[in-house]
């Protein structure tokens, strides 16, 4: 899946969201299209015609072209007579029959990504609650491109050859700070999988955390950890902390010690130190 086409299916579910949270007849939304200062009018829910559909709104022109230029929410009470915004739009608008219509950028570091819109047919004031929702669905579509940028980043830093241990031989590891990196990545990707709501995407990540961990097993090493077992495990390998671990994985901290006497109980340890160790003999951290 590409990036467009992950992002656009973020948008898609956010707009379900927002009408299934606010009760709003239409809900509409696009990407920035790359290099052009406009969004393409991708996704539709609740709409009646095609108006709208492909629609391209150009920074700082009707409502959410504003929304754009501004990086923050905009509304409207009547589309057509309102005097905030510009009316390049009014057509497709009025040809979907809608009056009351707001806007919500969805901004990833501090650029605007994309718009989200709800509209109802009536010319009636949009309240602080729909607002809200508008926002909170905005949020969400954010947050989950930052966590797939930074999935596929990791992604990019841990292909072969890609990685601090692509020349090292067979069973010959790698050391020093730049082993320490392809340590963190791991932990990091281990700690992004279960935030991907998208299969191929999280299996790709998997894979990749499986490419970082593909030395030979020692032999009568062989272990069988749980996923979150293996996920605390290689943030404590990264270094981090019982309480670093847990605000990572999303976990509380009471649950992250459970995993970690858990790993280190199969694996013979009686230290974070030896449970680690442990794992990469047996080949399940690099």
């Amino acid at each position: 899946m590409t990036a467009d086409a992950s992002g656009a299916a973020e948008i898609r579910g956010a707009l379900v969201r927002l009408r299934r949270a606010t009760g709003l007849p239409v809900a509409f939304g696009g990407l920035v299209e790359p290099g052009r200062p406009r969004v393409r009018i991708s996704e539709l829910t609740g709409t009646a015609t095609l108006a709208l559909s492909a629609l391209a709104v150009v920074s700082g022109n009707g409502l959410g072209g504003k929304a754009v230029a501004l990086a923050r929410p905009c509304a409207v009470t009547d589309y057509s007579m309102s005097r905030q915004i510009s009316h390049e739009y009014d057509a497709a608008v009025a040809a979907e029959g809608l009056r009351s219509v707001l806007a919500v950028p969805v901004v990833v570091r501090r650029r605007v990504r994309g718009v989200l819109y709800g509209a109802l047919r009536t010319a009636q004031p949009l309240g602080d609650r729909t607002l809200s929702a508008a926002v909170a669905a905005a949020r969400d579509v954010e947050q989950a491109l930052v966590v797939r940028e930074e999935a596929r980043a990791l992604l990019a830093a841990a292909r072969p050859g890609a990685g601090a241990g692509a020349g090292a031989g067979a069973g010959e590891p790698a050391a020093g700070a730049a082993w320490e990196q392809v340590r963190e990545a791991h932990a990091a990707l281990r700690a992004l999988a279960p935030r991907i709501a998208d299969p191929a995407l999280r299996a790709e990540l998997l894979s990749a955390c499986g490419l970082l961990t593909a030395a030979t097993p020692e032999p009568a090493a062989a272990v069988r950890l749980a996923p979150r077992e293996v996920d605390v495990l290689a943030c404590v390998a990264a270094g981090a902390t019982n309480a670093g671990a847990a605000a990572r994985l999303g976990l509380s901290a009471e649950t992250v010690k459970a995993y970690l006497r858990s790993a280190m109980r199969k694996l013979g340890a009686h230290t974070r130190g030896e449970a680690v160790t442990a794992a990469r003999r047996a080949g399940v951290l690099p």
